[in-house]
């Protein structure tokens, strides 16, 4: 799977002490989104955070895209809350991405009030 060749790759470069910057931690946590492998990219946005990387809107949208595949609405809606408390612009990607979580995973009551939170 190209989620893990991206991981081994990610995890080569910091065995190789090469320096992990947003840019490859983002192309790693999109990489475990597209194949749904949510767990493992909010484990790379909390090592991001304890590598003190800055993470950015595409963090973001990649973790709360990773969120949707398995319906963790509740993961996608904790991140959505975080980008308000570093100071991360959520945009329209995020909320949709968000929405779509809540709708798979059955928290679709929630959904609903995301309109209303982005028109904030």
């Amino acid at each position: 799977a190209k989620w893990k060749e991206a991981l081994q790759f990610f995890r080569d470069m910091g065995r190789r002490r090469v320096g992990h910057d947003a840019i490859t931690f983002n192309a790693t946590i999109s990489a475990c989104a597209r194949s749904g492998e949510w767990q493992q990219a909010l484990e790379l946005l909390s090592v991001m955070a304890r590598c003190r990387v800055k993470s950015d809107r595409i963090t973001f949208n990649s973790a709360v895209s990773a969120c949707v595949k398995e319906g963790e609405w509740e993961k996608a809606l904790e991140l959505l809350k975080l980008t308000s408390k570093i100071t991360v612009e959520a945009n329209t990607i995020t909320f949709n991405a968000a929405i779509c979580a809540c709708r798979k995973g059955g928290g679709w009551q929630k959904a609903l009030l995301l309109p209303t939170v982005m028109a904030q």
